[in-house]
């Protein structure tokens, strides 16, 4: 089971640190995973992505050019990535700040609105990217919930460690979203 990957949006948005969990929750399973991120100068602001690839067997290459799974949060990924979603992938697209539909009727589309819903139900925008990465264990359950908890104390850093909780939150928040 080889499952390609792409996180996109604005730097800030969390995306680098979306991917970087999944593939460390699936190397705590025993999967193969590879974790390529890319950014602008600006960080915050800029665009950036992250590929991911988890599989049971060893990833060839890092680097592809069609996805099982695409993940944006601003309307620039989604018109650049939604093309290079395989035929029967899924595209979860952040529907509270992207006022452009997907088009596509071959794929599963997934709108999450995370921004508004990380505000209103936990008054916490910066956890939107828990709130997107629930839905998306949720409707391809990749890793198990309480892998992705365990890699969060492991990759988040001690000073943020308070945060866990309402990351649990936002996680349980967007898996009932789908």
């Amino acid at each position: 089971m080889l499952q390609e990957m792409i996180f996109a949006g604005f730097g800030g948005q969390g995306v680098l640190s979306m991917g970087k969990l999944i593939a460390y929750a699936a190397m705590k399973e025993g999967k193969e995973v590879s974790w390529m991120p890319s950014y602008g100068p600006e960080m915050r602001g800029g665009t950036a992505y992250a590929m991911v690839n988890i599989s049971d067997e060893q990833i060839s290459s890092p680097v592809v050019h069609a996805y099982d799974v695409v993940v944006v949060f601003n309307l620039p990924s989604l018109k650049k990535f939604e093309p290079q979603v395989k035929k029967g992938g899924i595209l979860i697209w952040e529907s509270s700040v992207i006022k452009e539909a997907p088009t596509r009727k071959d794929i599963k589309v997934y709108g999450v609105p995370a921004i508004e819903k990380s505000g209103s139900v936990l008054n916490e925008v910066k956890v939107m990217n828990m709130v997107t990465l629930g839905a998306l264990i949720k409707v391809n359950p990749l890793v198990k919930p309480e892998t992705l908890l365990e890699a969060l104390k492991d990759t988040l850093p001690p000073r943020h460690h308070n945060m866990i909780p309402i990351n649990k939150q936002a996680i349980e928040l967007g898996m009932s979203l789908v």
